[in-house]
Formats: structure tokens, C-alpha cells, sequence
């Protein structure tokens, strides 16, 4: 059976049925405890499993990053809730030179099974300091996987997976998907990493985005389809590893390929996806791999500049039909 609840919920949802399976799972962070998370996500699991299974931090990525990469490569399976990713970076050393290396370094002695979660990108008018999308940055270390779900449905399979799973996992949602509702399942059910998944199927161009950028792919595929153009939307749902494959089937079919994505432009996910198709699918190709990214400046706070900078139905649909050399 089916219900329709919140994004916030399944995530609440799949850190509850796994804490309650598997008593080595834990949860830390600012505000998940006793204010039952800073957006909610973590409401009533203090009161089920206890403060020492549902833990309040100082503001101090570093530090309790440094305490949760301890315990997993001691035998616990912490999940770790930081407030934005923005703030994270703070605790990037931790994972980039603990948590991602200590497998390959210890001889596959010690690994990490570790989660680290949280809101990342932009969330209307927050500022440049509180509005980067990070998926390509993590994306670019061996060692850890990165996951980026679009909908309540994916975001509960893929978190459980993440718990399970032997290796960190970055776990980016977004502030502004945590109210979205969507039908999930009230029996078990598990999302392999680094599969993508097709929305919706089409014939005469692919789309492929990720995380909240999902909405801008599939509301351009329906104003497309009121002009005849027949989109296929791919949700990548897993940044690394990276299911070029499904995108690649695709484009056999379409023949064409655009990206929306939240990144910079530079040494973002679409560069990526763009060499691997073109190197592997370059004879199905009818048209250049086009996308559109955010802008490449920081996000400024007035509310025009967010409009300008981030991707929208509108710039997604020309790009479309400038790909499929329709009039303009």
C-alpha cells in the first residue's frame, strides 16, 4: 500500500526503521534532538530512541564529524545531519582525508560506513554563503558515493540503502523538497545506488537533471509536449557512481541531450555526463549536448539575481528547441 507523505518523513521514516533494525545506527547534529531537527526531519526520534541514539552537537562541523568517522571505523553506523552543506566544508577534512581514504590506506582493513546528510543548494534568498550546490564537489573524491534524490519515493529507498552501505555516502537534499508530498510505500523497500531512474519516457530528446532541478526538467518536458516535442526526463538520482548508461540508451533513442543542473558550470556533473556520451554515443548524437547550469558567480541575495542565475521552465524549453533546431 501506498501513502502520500512528506520528503521529510520518508527520510524520518527510513532512519527509524533502520535505527530500530540494526542498534549500531545512530544520528548526530545540530538541533536533531531536542528541537527535533532544524527542519523537522528528525521529529520524534528522541523521544523513541534516546539521547544517546539521538544526539545533540555544539556547532562544530569539524569536531563531530571527527567523533562520527571514529565510531564507524569502530564498528557504528552514525548518520550525521549537517544543518546546510554549506557549512560542511568545515568538516571536509574529515572526509576527505579520513572517511574516503582510510579503506584504501588501512589495506581494506577499516572502512567508514558512515552518512553524511543535509540540505544543499539554494533555498530562495538565503545569500551566496548559504546557496552552493555541492554534488560535483564530493563527486570528485574516490571512496564515498554521493546521492541526490528528487521525490519522498527515491529520498526513503536511498536512504536506507545509504545506511547499509559499507562506504560514506553524501546524502544532499534540499530545504525547499522537505514539504514536497509524494506516494510511498508503507511496506520495506530499497533503492540500489547508482542506478538512474527515467520519469518520463520520450522520443525526441533526453533530459537529464537531479535533486530540485527535476522540476524545472520535467515542467519544460510538459510545456514541450504542448508543442509536439516528446521529452524523455532522467532523474540521475545517484551523482557517483554515475549511471551514464541509462542516459546513453536514451540518447540512442532521442538523439539528443540536455542537462539542467544546479552546479557551476566548471568541472560540474554535466561536464562529466557531456564526455561520457559524447565518447561513448557520439554516432546517436543529431545535435551538440547542450545544459544549463547555474550561473557562474556566487548567488547573490536579491531576489531578481535568484531568478537569473538559477535554471528555470522557460531558458530549459529554448535550449530544447535550440537542440532540436526548431524556429526560436
Amino acid at each position: 500500500m501506498a501513502r502520500t507523505i512528506a520528503f521529510r518523513e520518508a527520510l524520518r521514516e527510513a532512519m527509524s526503521e533502520e535505527m530500530r533494525r540494526d542498534d549500531r545506527v545512530f544520528l548526530m547534529g545540530e538541533e536533531v534532538a531536542e528541537y527535533n531537527g532544524a527542519y523537522k526531519v528528525s521529529q520524534g526520534m528522541l523521544a523513541e530512541f534516546g539521547p544517546k541514539r539521538v544526539i545533540d552537537t555544539p556547532i562544530a562541523e569539524l569536531g563531530f564529524a571527527g567523533i562520527a568517522v571514529g565510531a564507524a571505523q569502530n564498528g557504528l553506523r552514525p548518520i550525521v545531519e549537517f544543518m546546510t552543506w554549506n557549512f560542511a566544508v568545515l568538516a571536509l577534512d574529515q572526509i576527505l582525508n579520513t572517511a574516503s581514504k582510510m579503506l584504501a590506506m588501512s589495506g581494506g582493513q577499516i572502512g567508514c560506513p558512515i552518512v553524511f546528510r543535509g540540505p544543499n543548494g539554494s533555498a530562495g534568498q538565503l545569500g551566496a554563503q548559504h546557496s552552493t550546490a555541492f554534488e560535483s564537489y564530493y563527486a570528485n573524491i574516490p571512496g564515498i558515493k554521493v546521492v541526490s534524490p528528487s521525490n519522498p519515493y527515491d529520498a526513503k529507498g536511498l536512504m536506507k540503502a545509504a545506511i547499509r552501505d559499507e562506504d560514506p555516502v553524501m546524502f544532499m537534499e534540499s530545504e525547499v523538497m522537505y514539504g514536497d508530498k509524494g506516494e510511498v510505500p508503507e511496506e520495506e523497500y530499497i533503492i540500489e545506488i547508482g542506478k538512474a531512474d527515467v520519469k518520463k519516457q520520450g522520443s525526441d530528446v533526453t533530459i537529464v537533471s537531479y535533486n530540485k532541478m527535476m522540476k524545472v526538467a520535467l515542467g519544460a518536458a510538459a510545456e514541450l509536449e504542448k508543442e509536439g516535442v516528446s521529452a524523455e526526463v532522467v532523474d540521475l538520482r545517484s551523482i557517483r557512481p554515475l549511471d551514464w548508461q541509462t542516459i546513453l540508451e536514451s540518447v540512442k533513442k532521442t538523439n539528443r541531450l540536455v542537462i539542467v543542473e544546479e552546479q557551476w558550470p566548471m568541472c560540474s556533473v554535466s561536464s562529466e555526463i557531456a564526455y561520457r556520451i559524447q565518447k561513448e554515443g557520439f554516432d546517436f548524437l543529431d545535435a551538440p549536448i547542450r545544459r544549463i547550469t547555474a550561473a557562474d558567480a556566487p548567488l547573490h541575495y536579491a531576489a531578481n539575481l535568484v531568478e537569473a542565475a538559477l535554471p528555470n521552465v522557460e531558458r530549459t524549453v529554448k535550449l530544447v528547441k535550440e537542440v532540436m533546431y526548431m524556429k526560436k
